[in-house]
């Protein structure tokens, strides 16, 4: 009997704001929410954008004027849309317009002359070049004169071909919310995105971990790219080229595994199993592969899976660009027959497109198997029942897609089958696609959906590409499918793919739903998603994803009427704890958890016996009985 890995938390933040209690989805689908929902995401919205903040007298401006939720709706709701999402990129991650860079000359002197300058002795080349004669010229100045000619890079400004990506809300700064000094961006995310999906669980993590032994918990996170902003690798390789140096901080930080070693050293404190598995634009699929099997064989109990991503830089778009992988201004321009640009509309999945839009996030979610959850009174959000991964042969091109899509999308939709039968995949499922807004995947990707569509007897089958808005975060992008997966089965609406006007020609859409507006199945009306992704190089996974209806009938057919009925009595209280953290992280109190230097373990004493290990601080010891899976060998 396997262990059910349901999601117990969930957090992070992304182009849509903050994902926990699903903020994030209601920002993509606020043209279809109530009032009272609309008012509550775009408020907080306003209070993470530092557009309002909130006293115990209320709300207020900058200038302290008091405002009512209303008024913020009214005064900061456009505003609030338009720095939200895709768009233009902002100066605070670099200059569209004038992109800095350096140009390469050759100079040398007129003919039979000399080119002389002036310069300080620190700052001449070592060794000097054989036609540089070097003099004194006083005031701890030398005069150089120079016979031949020699290169020189000049500090040169040219318009960046792409100005378009899914940015964190403008005015937000992970990095302020606890002391961040010399930490790239992508672990600034990580520690307020896993903070987010901690607090989000409504349980205190202590009382986690003092229910399991410590070597029960995993954490599976990283990020596909490395940091390479000028924290992390990035500044560690132009540092020298730049006439700087190298910082102790720029090696460490940038490897890739980070993300999981800060959610260990600085939120959880956990001494259980940690990793990172990459696989490009798979990653967050390739991690949760690992937490739901870890789950389902009992070796876990407990597992924090996610990635954090923050790719918009100069050089990243400048290598996906060369590529051809990203939508230019120019393509846009001539796809839409305008002389400006709607960057809002960058990417348009399974529509007339040119290339996908990179994106920042951090996302992360809490698994639990199902025991646990309800000992604990854990609410929970749906169920991870498996990932599946498969690889495309032999091929032409690294980027060309394969048949490996195709194998995990049909296991997926066995999978399934298997658990809920084939009328609740037929008619309550959907698929989060990839999505990736190029002219391949629309007709790659929607071609392996209509295949097993068919295969499965499925029609009309609901697709969603979220990467419409959020654009393309590469490692936690399926991570971004899940977060709004779980708001669809929260609030019953598809997010339609609006930033196209309609499905392209060459879509194979037969058998599909590709909406273009949002699609209302009402709440508990779909019982399984499928989170698809097809990674660069080959990098295929699909998962199955359980809503929180559909798991608590398994859980009664599991446990009993009774057994569910005292949950319920444990998970009044867990939820009123979360809603309470909600309450004060849509106020801007994020309450990020950062333990540096805190309560760290002395290892000298460790209480190791042949039969356990204990660990101070931890209520259970790790137990050294070991079976011997082999006996039938020994």
């Amino acid at each position: 009997m396997s262990r059910l890995p349901v999601i117990a938390g969930f957090g992070g933040f992304g182009a849509a704001g903050r994902s926990s209690f699903h903020h994030a989805y209601r920002r993509m689908v606020i043209g279809s929410l109530a009032p009272e929902a609309r008012q509550q995401t775009l408020v907080g919205l306003a209070a993470m954008m530092k557009l309002v903040t909130y006293t115990d007298n209320g709300y207020a401006d900058r200038d302290g004027a008091r405002l009512s939720e209303a008024d913020i709706e009214a005064r900061f709701g456009q505003q609030i849309l338009n720095s939200t999402l895709v768009r233009r990129i902002e100066s605070r991650y670099h200059d569209v317009d004038r992109l800095h860079w350096h140009k390469q000359m050759e100079i040398g002197p007129a003919q039979g002359q000399s080119l002389g300058f002036i310069t300080t002795p620190r700052q001449l080349p070592e060794p000097l070049p054989p036609t540089w004669t070097v003099s004194a010229c006083g005031d701890g100045q030398v005069r150089v004169e120079i016979r031949d000619n020699f290169n020189v890079k000049v500090d040169s400004f040219r318009e960046a071909p792409v100005k378009a990506a899914g940015q964190l809300p403008s005015g937000f700064d992970p990095g302020e919310l606890y002391n961040s000094r010399f930490h790239p961006r992508a672990l600034q995310m990580t520690i307020a995105a896993a903070s987010d999906a901690i607090h989000s669980l409504g349980l205190a993590w202590r009382t986690v971990v003092d229910a399991v032994p410590p070597d029960a918990i995993g954490v599976y996170a990283g990020s596909a790219m490395s940091q390479l902003d000028d924290a992390g690798f990035g500044g560690m390789l132009q540092a020298r080229l730049k006439g700087g140096r190298v910082s102790t901080k720029q090696c460490p930080l940038g490897l890739n595994t980070m993300p999981a070693d800060f959610i260990n050293a600085y939120v959880l404190g956990s001494v259980g199993v940690t990793g990172s598995t990459t696989g490009a634009c798979a990653s967050f699929l390739y991690n949760l592969r690992l937490a739901v099997e870890d789950i389902q064989s009992g070796r876990r109990r407990v597992v924090v899976v996610g990635n954090s991503e923050a790719p918009i830089t100069p050089e990243i778009l400048d290598g996906y660009g060369t590529m051809g992988a990203l939508a230019t201004d120019d393509n846009l321009k001539y796809l839409d027959a305008v002389d400006t640009v709607d960057y809002r509309r960058a990417s348009r999945p399974f529509g007339e497109n040119c290339g996908f839009t990179m994106a920042e996030s951090a996302q992360y979610v809490v698994l639990m198997d199902d025991e646990l959850a309800l000992q604990l009174g854990a609410d929970i959000h749906g169920a991870a029942t498996d990932v599946f991964v498969n690889a495309d042969g032999y091929k032409k091109s690294i980027s060309a897609p394969g048949p490996g899509n195709y194998i995990t999308m049909a296991k997926a939709v066995a999978a399934a089958r298997a658990i809920v039968g084939d009328e609740a995949v037929r008619t309550r499922s959907f698929i989060q696609a990839h999505g990736s807004s190029t002219p391949q995947n629309r007709v790659s990707e929607s071609h392996i959906f209509d295949q097993v569509a068919g295969a499965f007897a499925i029609r009309d089958w609901p697709v969603a590409a979220v990467k419409a808005y959020l654009g393309h975060s590469l490692a936690p992008a399926s991570a971004d499918q899940l977060m709004a997966s779980l708001g669809v089965f929260a609030y019953g609406f598809i997010p339609g793919i609006k930033t196209i006007d309609k499905v392209a020609d060459d879509v194979y859409a037969e058998r599909l739903h590709i909406p273009t507006a949002d699609v209302d199945r009402g709440v508990g009306g779909l019982d399984v998603a499928f989170l698809n992704s097809k990674g660069f190089g080959g990098n295929n996974a699909t998962a199955t994803i359980l809503s929180p209806q559909q798991v608590e009938r398994m859980l009664r057919k599991r446990y009993g009427d009774a057994a569910l009925a005292s949950y319920a009595q444990k998970r009044e209280h867990t939820r009123a704890a979360a809603a309470a953290y909600d309450r004060r992280a849509t106020r801007g109190d994020f309450q990020t958890i950062y333990h540096f230097g805190r309560d760290m373990i002395d290892e000298t004493a460790l209480g190791i016996s042949s039969e356990q290990v204990r660990v101070p601080g931890f209520n259970h010891p790790i137990d050294l009985r070991l079976p011997n899976r082999y006996a039938d060998m020994t």
